[in-house]
């Protein structure tokens, strides 16, 4: 019998796994943009310990091993700004970035009195939008950081259901 994925609060011992899967994940979209310089790859380990301390982190852990995470940070509107939803290739499309988002979505709101959720991600990232949508999340905008890339932002209210039955 096989392992479960459980959800959890990140801690600090957990911040070097968290950095060495975020370069994992990000080499795609790095490669998707023609941009290594990404911040998720330049991020240094003190600012992601800095981000532990003060933000809402989670992780998602297959026994001992740190296989996904998500962040979040509400502002003083109640505006939660999603960030760095990763999931380990070997376990992506089976749910876990689901489970995440929807785990993050109900901390923010339940600890942090989210009004409303907001996350980004680039145009060309299509896994990434479908992902989104599914869970309800509507385009608000769209900002070109260079030729190569623009950013598309997502909302949606935090009082709208966590999934979308159609996909």
């Amino acid at each position: 019998m096989g392992m479960s994925v459980t959800i959890s609060a990140a801690t600090a011992d957990d911040a070097e796994q968290i950095l060495k899967l975020q370069y994992l994940c990000y080499q795609a979209e790095a490669e998707l943009y023609g941009d290594y310089s990404i911040e998720p790859l330049t991020q240094s380990l003190d600012d992601l310990r800095a981000e532990l301390s003060e933000g809402c982190v989670l992780v998602a852990r297959l026994g001992a091993e740190v296989v996904g995470s998500v962040r979040g940070v509400v502002d003083d509107k109640g505006t939660a700004a999603i960030a760095k939803l990763i999931v380990h290739p070997r376990m992506q499309r089976h749910g876990l970035g689901g489970r995440l988002l929807a785990a993050i979505e109900e901390r923010l709101s339940g600890e942090r009195a989210a009004k409303r959720y907001r996350l980004f991600t680039g145009h060309r990232s299509e896994g990434n939008l479908r992902l989104y949508r599914r869970y309800g999340y509507a385009q608000v905008g769209t900002e070109e950081v260079n030729r190569r890339l623009s950013l598309v932002t997502l909302e949606k209210d935090a009082t709208a259901t966590a999934y979308a039955a159609s996909a």
